[in-house]
């Protein structure tokens, strides 16, 4: 992994303290290779931790680790597993916590011949109390000043589809683009919460009094409330639309967003459309867990792949048939589109304001967006953007993680871009 040297010992015979970012890096790279759902922002998260807490002995990294990557009881084997073939090699952290069920650990099988050197596990540094790794930073640091021999163990845990996260979709062979969109389909999106309109028992009494409760209590004590019941509303995620623009002008990009509108509608349950000259609802085809299946089923349903495209009467039919029933209301919509339309603006600028009434929340991304010289002039585009709560570009598998934060609301999300819209005269 760039950046990451392998550990040295120092002249009172301890590790120096190695890079939290590259530390971060390599051990995601070990997990996902092993089949763990690892994503980019979980690396970012460790190596944040590890910044702000340097752990002093191998018992706080493991923690550390764990607490970041393991989400799901069915992972803990596996990622004890790794971890200790990645920083021993021989004693599973299992041990430790007396668990008897804990699978042996990978690299203490017994052997019958040495292991070739490029497998052997690399030994966990010790990181020192006083060290204070620098902060991490969105890729990887490749200023480190080793030889290439001497990174070799950790240049071999190194992820295959690394690369791919800084390629623009539209410049990926279609093997790479295979690859990358089963890596786009693993991205869970979250949205914001709003309180549920059913309310829910509460032992404490700062919510609201329950008076049907109570009342209904008090009628065996006599009809005085001796007992008084209390209720609340709980929160709830807020419903997920996303809309992909299907037309000629987006093929490049219509795969890769295909496969996060496939996970997002398995998973988080999300409704899916596409829309080129005509609005075609696929939820149902699309919430099928294999995804070969789900973008075949999606594929024949289409008729209108790599078309023109209507934006304002895409957006006018979903609000019609979908949205005024409650599918839009208080709900976060994200459309995937260059603004390219063949609609006029003002019909465009109509519909925009009548989906800003309805929904909590609208993301736009448009792939140009990534462009050194965008400026968003395009008709239906400087039409729609006054009605964006953020515009985000997503046109490769890094640019994915700012779709999900501005679908989450943070507010690190760019909002909108800093030039000035205005229509371009004929």
């Amino acid at each position: 992994m760039a950046g990451w040297r392998r550990p040295r010992m120092d002249d009172r015979g301890l590790y120096r303290p190695i890079e939290a970012a590259a530390l971060a890096a390599g051990f995601s790279t070990a997990l996902h290779r092993a089949g763990l759902p690892v994503s980019p922002d979980r690396a970012a998260r460790l190596a944040e931790a590890l910044r702000l807490v340097p752990p002093t002995d191998r018992a706080a990294l493991y923690w550390a680790c764990r607490i970041v990557f393991v989400s799901r009881h069915q992972h803990l084997a596996r990622f004890d597993a790794v971890f200790s073939a990645v920083f021993d090699g021989r004693l599973d952290p299992a041990e430790a916590r007396g668990d008897p069920n804990a699978p042996p650990a990978i690299g203490s099988e017994m052997r019958t011949k040495a292991a070739p050197p490029t497998n052997r596990p690399v030994t966990a540094p010790q990181l020192q109390p006083e060290a204070r790794p620098p902060a991490p930073l969105p890729g990887f640091d490749d200023s480190g000043d080793g030889d290439g021999p001497e990174r070799d163990a950790i240049l071999a845990m190194a992820a295959n589809d690394e690369h791919l996260h800084e390629i623009a979709f539209a410049d990926l062979d279609p093997e790479e683009l295979a690859r990358l969109r089963r890596l786009v389909a693993r991205i869970v999106l979250s949205t914001p919460t709003r309180l549920s309109r059913r309310t829910h028992p509460s032992p404490h009494s700062r919510d609201r009094l329950d008076v049907a409760r109570t009342v209904r209590a008090a009628q065996g004590t006599g009809g005085d409330p001796i007992t008084l019941h209390y209720a609340r509303r709980r929160p709830k995620p807020r419903r997920l639309v996303l809309l992909c623009d299907v037309s000629g002008s987006m093929e490049p990009y219509t795969r890769v967003f295909l496969s996060l509108l496939q996970g997002a509608a398995s998973g988080a349950r999300a409704e899916a459309f596409v829309f080129s000259t005509r609005l075609t609802r696929l939820t149902r085809q699309l919430a099928v867990r294999d995804p070969d299946q789900a973008l075949a089923q999606a594929s024949a349903t289409v008729t209108d792949w790599a078309g023109g495209t209507r934006l304002a009467a895409s957006i006018r039919r979903f609000i019609d048939d979908f949205g005024r029933r409650g599918l839009a209301r208080g709900a976060v919509v994200v459309l995937f589109s260059d603004g390219w339309a063949q609609d006029d603006p003002a019909d465009v600028d109509a519909q925009m304001a009548r989906l800003r009434r309805l929904a909590h929340r609208i993301v736009w991304v448009n792939p140009r967006k990534a462009a050194a010289d965008f400026r968003p002039l395009v008709g239906g585009m400087a039409a729609a953007l006054p009605y964006c709560d953020a515009f985000v570009s997503g046109h490769n598998y890094a640019a994915l993680v700012e779709v999900a934060a501005a679908i989450r609301g943070d507010p690190s999300a760019s909002a909108r871009p800093s030039v000035t819209i205005q229509q371009r005269t004929p």
